[in-house]
């Protein structure tokens, strides 16, 4: 039944992704007072793009088919490490954590090489943008999870949720403030967010993720947004289990995982609300402030490593 239930969970964040995309643009578009597409929308081009043809540049090599296979299989794996409804996961190990950081790793470093072997000068700028965004996100990340593994005592991430789960919802410390913040700061740049990049545009001298997909068309290329959605949803899934747990089932009843699952959304929606309300009050950074940005994340996370060590002294 365990078993059961944390394949139910993996499969919550893969195919509810692309859901999670769909609320935040239909957000946005009532903030701006725009009609906006369905919240399924993104469900459709995904099957459009599975049943067009998969076009290869001539000069592109076996890599560039194989990138996005692999970027979808790293989104996947990662997506099997994160609780939703018990504090428990598919493939949840001691220093679990260490293992979904560079898997990511693994699925960006792919999908910068597909997009330099597609041959295009903007493959190459948006792979050198990626890299450089990755290096300065991957501390900051690691020292939001070990400044949380450090104060809950566990190695692996069901452990981090269970024990931050038995504590009093009022008992907020410094640690967690911090460690969020960086964390949060580091999902929005690892997932392309505004304002370190902006999902929805093809301008030249500002696209990072875009420049690396441009190149791709049809089933891969739909593997290539799945894989960014699961990613995203993964991301948000993490946040809420390692901050905000309380409501997920402590029991395998149907009706306490139904709930368990209710609550998850409704967590799950207001984090969408806030950041489609970011999204449009903010601009694109500059890409010589990303750094500055990442920066900041890096001394915030350093921060909660800090306090954690003085909290357990």
């Amino acid at each position: 039944m365990k078993i059961a239930i944390n394949l139910l969970q993996a499969l919550i964040l893969i195919l509810g992704a692309p859901l999670l995309r769909g609320i935040i643009g239909r957000i946005k578009a009532w903030i701006q007072r725009r009609q906006g597409a369905s919240i399924w929308s993104p469900y459709a081009d995904l099957v459009k793009l599975f049943r067009k043809e998969d076009l290869v540049p001539p000069s592109a090599s076996w890599v560039f088919r194989f990138a996005p296979r692999v970027l979808f299989g790293t989104a996947v794996c990662v997506a099997a490490f994160v609780p939703v409804v018990q504090p428990s996961a598919l493939l949840a190990s001691r220093g679990d954590f260490f293992l979904l950081a560079y898997l990511l790793a693994l699925g960006r470093f792919f999908l910068s090489l597909g997009g330099m072997d597609g041959g295009s000068a903007l493959g190459g700028m948006g792979a050198s943008r990626e890299a450089l965004i990755s290096s300065l996100a991957e501390a900051p990340f690691l020292l939001g999870l070990v400044a949380v593994a450090i104060l809950a005592g566990h190695a692996d991430i069901a452990g981090m949720v269970a024990w931050t789960l038995r504590q009093n919802i009022f008992n907020i410390s410094a640690v967690h403030i911090l460690a969020f913040t960086s964390l949060a700061m580091v999902v929005i740049a690892e997932t392309g967010r505004m304002p370190v990049d902006n999902p929805t545009t093809h301008l030249e001298l500002t696209m990072i993720h875009e420049a690396m997909v441009l190149e791709y068309s049809g089933p891969s290329l739909a593997l290539v947004e799945s894989a960014s959605a699961i990613k995203f949803h993964t991301m948000v899934a993490l946040l809420i289990a390692l901050f905000a747990p309380w409501g997920m089932a402590t029991s395998v009843s149907v009706w306490s995982i139904a709930a368990a699952l209710l609550l998850y959304f409704l967590k799950a929606a207001v984090l969408m609300g806030l950041l489609a309300v970011v999204e449009s009050g903010v601009a694109k950074l500059r890409m010589y402030l990303v750094p500055d940005f990442l920066g900041v994340a890096s001394a915030v996370s350093a921060l909660a490593v800090i306090f954690t060590m003085l909290a357990k002294r």
